[in-house]
């Protein structure tokens, strides 16, 4: 690594580093290397199967890293148990509804906080993002839409207060407006709080509305990176993405 690229490692929210893992014996991702600093928006991009949340789920801990080095704030975490990343105010918002259907809205969003009382300082984060999971406070996570469920994964990570958020495709099944309010909270997320966000997407205008770089994941390697106003950033993606 050039003495300018440790510098740039040293001054990130999160340093990915040449970082490989998978299932069993098969390797998906390979190499991997980017990072973000804070108040940043980077979004991998790439088509079903390419490795993205295998990418996010080694990065929370969920997989195995096989090589490689993941640091937060400068902290190695590369194999660290989930909840402990989790303490460390990391969040994760994954594809799946991945919500407690029988529990209510607030007994799901107190998962997001590490102790009783937070969430009650806190809810004013989730009024500000989306009114209607505030609304629904005592109702029964299994009977919002799911518009509303994806806004309850992603209020449960906002009242966390983490310092980076990995989301993996939120925009997935939501009508426009619903797409647009998403990106109007990630905005606000990452310019008023100043949390680094990890953005998995294949939604390219939705990323593009949101994000400050991309990298663009293909079978497990990034093969471009860059910043979304750059000249020619729209022509590479869609080339790369065949759109």
């Amino acid at each position: 690594m050039s003495a300018s690229a440790k510098r740039e490692s040293v001054k990130a929210r999160l340093a990915v580093e040449g970082l490989s893992s998978g299932y069993s014996a098969a390797t998906v991702i390979r190499d991997v290397s980017f990072s973000i600093a804070s108040g940043e928006i980077l979004v991998i991009l790439g088509k079903n199967g390419m490795g993205k949340s295998t990418l996010l789920k080694t990065i929370m801990g969920f997989l195995r890293a096989t090589s490689g080095s993941i640091r937060l704030e400068g902290q190695e975490i590369a194999n660290r148990p989930p909840h402990l990343n989790a303490r460390q105010s990391l969040a994760y918002t994954p594809q799946e509804y991945a919500i407690f259907q029988d529990l209510t809205v607030e007994e799901n969003l107190r998962l997001g906080v590490a102790r009783d009382g937070l969430l009650d300082e806190r809810m004013g984060d989730v009024e500000a993002a989306f009114p209607v999971i505030a609304r629904r406070f005592r109702q029964r996570a299994g009977t919002l839409s799911g518009g509303e469920q994806k806004m309850l994964l992603l209020s449960r990570s906002l009242v966390a207060r983490p310092k980076l958020m990995l989301i993996d495709e939120i925009s997935e099944g939501l009508q426009p407006s619903m797409v647009t309010k998403m990106a109007e909270v990630l905005r606000r997320t990452k310019d008023k709080d100043g949390v680094a966000i990890l953005l998995v997407e294949q939604n390219l205008p939705f990323a593009l509305s949101v994000a400050d770089r991309y990298a663009i994941l293909k079978i497990g390697e990034i093969v471009e990176q860059g910043d979304v106003t750059q000249a020619g950033a729209l022509a590479t993606l869609e080339q790369h993405l065949r759109i």
